[in-house]
């Protein structure tokens, strides 16, 4: 599968899921500063899915969980733990990040899904790197459904 690749804002996207870039869910979600993806959400959102996710417990690298949208106009938010306790992320775990959200979506039904550039930015990986590791894990996923890749773009 090769997932379209778009510029704009994640949250603004006319898909049924979203992915957000998080951590292993080991410290407590109210302890972190609100950035990137997961600020976004917050403040657009409100906090509900990340009280759901703190009940989730520890995700392993790679992993995905599914929680509510919030106030969000999605059916879901699938929450990728992409970056390994010292808040950097590897191949495995945005490939395997890729893998778990894609298995979330199809399971829970999902016609679409949009991704933010995974491993880009706290990561440390540039968006050029972080983007070819997650099309490269893309490639053996059979998936109906509309799957975009959202380059962060002020103003788009």
């Amino acid at each position: 599968m090769r997932p379209a690749v778009v510029d704009g804002d994640l949250l603004d996207q006319p898909v049924e899921a979203i992915v957000n870039a998080w951590n292993r869910n080991i410290i407590p979600w109210w302890l972190l500063l609100p950035q990137g993806v997961a600020g976004a959400i917050k403040r657009r959102g409100g906090y509900r899915p990340f009280i759901e996710l703190g009940r989730q417990g520890a995700i392993p690298l790679g992993g995905a969980v599914l929680t509510t949208a919030g106030r969000l106009p999605f059916r879901g938010i699938v929450h990728v733990a992409g970056i390994s306790m010292w808040w950097r992320a590897s191949p495995l775990s945005v490939q395997g990040s890729v893998r778990a959200a894609m298995a979330v979506a199809v399971q829970q039904g999902f016609r679409s899904i949009a991704f933010p550039v995974l491993g880009a930015g706290v990561g440390g990986y540039s968006e050029d790197g972080a983007m070819a590791m997650m099309l490269e894990a893309f490639e053996p996923i059979e998936y109906a459904g509309t799957c975009l890749i959202v380059r962060f773009r002020h103003g788009c």
